[in-house]
C-alpha cells in the first residue's frame, strides 16, 4: 500500500526548479505581468520611504510599471489580429479596465507626484501579484517560502476590502485633482479628462466597485444630511453635491452588469 501510494506520488506534476522554468517558457506573458507588477509595488514603496532612491523617480516608474501592465493585459484580451480603426473597436476598447488603467497612467505623467495617485495601482498590483505568487510557490512546491504563503493569504483574505479602497481613491482622487489644477500642480484640462476615467470605472462590466462605492458615498451622505443636528446651509450644500454627482454619472443603459 506504501508502495503504491508513493507510486501515486512520483507520477504527481514535477516541482523545484526545473518545474519553474518550463512554468516560465510556458507563460511568459504572465510571469512578465507578476514581475512588473512587482515593480509597481516596490516603486510605490520607494516613492513612499525614499531610502535607496529618487522619491519623484519612484513615482514616474510606478506609472510606467503600471501601464507596461496595462498594455500587456490588453494584448492578452484584445489580439492584435482584432484591432481595428473602427468605432466598434474603440467602443470595445474603453470597456476593458486594461484601457481605463493605461490611460490612468497617461493623465498623470504630466502631473506632481502624490501618494493618493498611486494608490489605485498599487492596490491593484499588490493583489493580483500575491495571487500569481501563490501559483510560483506551488511550482516550486508545496512547502516553499510558508512565510510568503502566509503573507499572500492575508492579502488575499482583504481582496474585497483592498478593491474597496482602489475604488475609494479613484473617487477622492477627482476632488483632489480639481484642487491640484486650480492651484498649478496639473494642467487646468486633467480634471475633465480624468472625469472621462471616473465614469469609465462606474460603468465597468468587471469590476462593480467603484460603482457600488459611489452608491454606498450616497447613502452615507444623506444619512448625514438627515440629521436633525445638522445645520440647515450644511445639509443643502451635501444634498446639493450628491445630486450634482448624480448628474455627473453616465446612464444606466450604458452600464454593463
Amino acid at each position: 500500500m506504501a508502495e503504491q501510494d508513493q507510486q501515486a506520488g512520483d507520477t504527481g506534476p514535477p516541482k523545484g526548479i526545473p518545474a519553474l522554468k518550463a512554468h516560465i517558457i510556458a507563460n511568459k506573458v504572465d510571469v512578465a505581468l507578476w514581475g512588473i507588477r512587482i515593480a509597481t509595488v516596490l516603486c510605490t514603496i520607494g516613492y513612499i520611504m525614499p531610502i535607496f532612491n529618487n522619491p519623484v523617480s519612484a513615482f514616474y516608474k510606478a506609472l510606467l510599471a503600471n501601464a507596461a501592465t496595462s498594455a500587456l493585459r490588453l494584448h492578452q484580451r484584445i489580439p492584435p489580429a482584432q484591432i481595428s480603426f473602427s468605432r466598434e473597436f474603440l467602443a470595445r476598447f474603453f470597456l476593458e479596465d486594461s484601457a481605463h488603467y493605461l490611460f490612468y497612467s497617461l493623465i498623470f505623467m504630466n502631473v506632481a507626484p502624490n501618494f493618493l495617485i498611486l494608490t489605485p495601482i498599487f492596490l491593484f498590483a499588490l493583489l493580483h501579484a500575491a495571487s500569481y505568487s501563490l501559483t510560483i510557490l506551488d511550482t516550486l512546491g508545496q512547502n516553499s517560502m510558508w512565510v510568503a504563503r502566509l503573507l499572500i493569504s492575508l492579502v488575499e483574505f482583504q481582496s474585497r476590502n483592498i478593491l474597496r479602497a482602489a475604488a475609494l481613491a479613484e473617487i477622492i482622487l477627482f476632488p483632489l485633482v480639481c484642487l491640484l489644477a486650480l492651484t498649478g500642480y496639473c494642467g487646468l484640462l486633467t480634471p475633465f479628462v480624468y472625469y472621462y476615467f471616473v465614469t469609465w470605472r462606474y460603468a465597468s462590466r468587471r469590476n462593480p466597485y467603484t460603482r457600488n462605492t459611489f452608491r454606498e458615498l450616497r447613502v452615507a451622505s444623506e444619512a448625514a444630511a438627515a440629521r436633525p443636528g445638522l445645520p440647515q446651509p450644511l445639509r443643502q450644500a451635501v444634498l446639493g453635491a450628491v445630486q450634482l454627482v448624480c448628474r455627473m454619472a453616465p446612464p444606466m443603459d450604458t452600464v454593463h452588469e
